[in-house]
């Protein structure tokens, strides 16, 4: 292996480690959130579902960074959890809490998409074919998240004025 493929594949492996303890950060973040939709039950419906997704992910770059003989990063894992709890706690006393989790997810599921298409070229420089079904499947996943939400926009915002205006307690 060359130099350059040497690099490649180690900034490749680096990749996946992080963007497992993305997915260990988003799936903190989510879980955090949805117990503080009871009033908006499709989002948090939604939410779950996502959660679901995140885990697989999170096993399918598990097994990714076992074709290279190397496991995720417990360090990275750590923080990037304890990253989503803080991220999920910080607009917890905002009267607007569900508007401002929404812009942050839509934010997030964008850096997601990024990050597996980055690890897509990642994996295509390196030669490693056997990644493309997984992080392509992770990649529709993130999509998917991302255009529900772009979708719902409207929908929650009317929601939460409109609770907002009947004096129901908007984070919740």
């Amino acid at each position: 292996m060359s130099g350059t493929s040497e690099k490649a594949q180690s900034i490749y492996v680096t990749g996946l480690r992080n963007q497992h303890a993305v997915e260990n950060q988003a799936i903190e973040l989510l879980e955090r959130q949805i117990g503080r939709l009871e009033n908006y039950p499709e989002m948090a419906d939604r939410m779950r579902k996502h959660v679901a997704e995140s885990k697989d992910q999170a096993r399918r770059l598990e097994e990714l960074l076992g074709q290279f003989g190397t496991t995720e990063s417990g360090i990275k894992d750590t923080m990037m959890s304890f990253m989503g709890n803080v991220a999920a706690l910080a607009h917890t006393p905002a009267s607007d809490e569900v508007i401002k989790n929404t812009f942050a997810n839509f934010a997030f599921e964008h850096f997601e998409i990024a990050a597996y298409k980055s690890l897509l070229t990642l994996a295509d420089l390196t030669g490693h074919s056997a990644a493309e079904t997984a992080l392509r499947q992770s990649l529709a996943e993130e999509e998917a998240m991302a255009a529900w939400i772009n979708d719902h926009l409207a929908e929650t915002t009317r929601t939460f004025v409109s609770r907002s205006e009947a004096g129901v307690t908007a984070g919740r």
